[in-house]
């Protein structure tokens, strides 16, 4: 078929580094990374944290987020910004090692308000007691 003269070498490590069938999204933004518009290891970084990282399209409205082109749930962020970020290195010829200490600049999302359980009807006593309310209907 095609020799690995036709490959282009960061694609090629992107590949390798994400091999199995589980992995073929991060292989995806792996391969985004190489080809970055970014002239150098900075811009690179920047272009992961635009692909991954994605504010909402309209501010203030919540289903804007249903709009949003990022991967979805934060750790998949996470991972797509590291598989990013992998690809930069590789593009960039940086260490593996100073790859693994890049972290993203967005704070992770707070965590949710916490639940308020409703009281059930009939579950606790009577909202009125008492000589007030008549025992018989009119």
């Amino acid at each position: 078929m095609f020799s690995g003269d036709w490959t282009p070498p960061c694609g090629s490590c992107c590949t390798k580094k994400y091999a199995t069938l589980v992995q073929i999204p991060w292989r995806v933004f792996c391969k985004k990374g190489c080809n970055a518009d970014g002239d150098t290891w900075e811009e690179c970084i920047g272009k992961c944290t635009e692909i991954c990282y994605k504010d909402p399209v309209l501010e203030d409205r919540q289903w804007s987020a249903y709009i949003d082109r990022s991967p979805g749930e934060d750790s998949y962020s996470l991972e797509c910004f590291n598989a990013c970020i992998s690809g930069c290195g590789y593009r960039f010829d940086i260490p593996a090692e100073k790859v693994g200490l890049i972290k993203p600049n967005r704070p992770s999302k707070p965590p949710p308000p916490p639940v308020v359980e409703r009281a059930k009807p009939g579950s606790g006593p009577p909202a009125v007691a008492g000589e007030d309310v008549p025992g018989t209907s009119a």
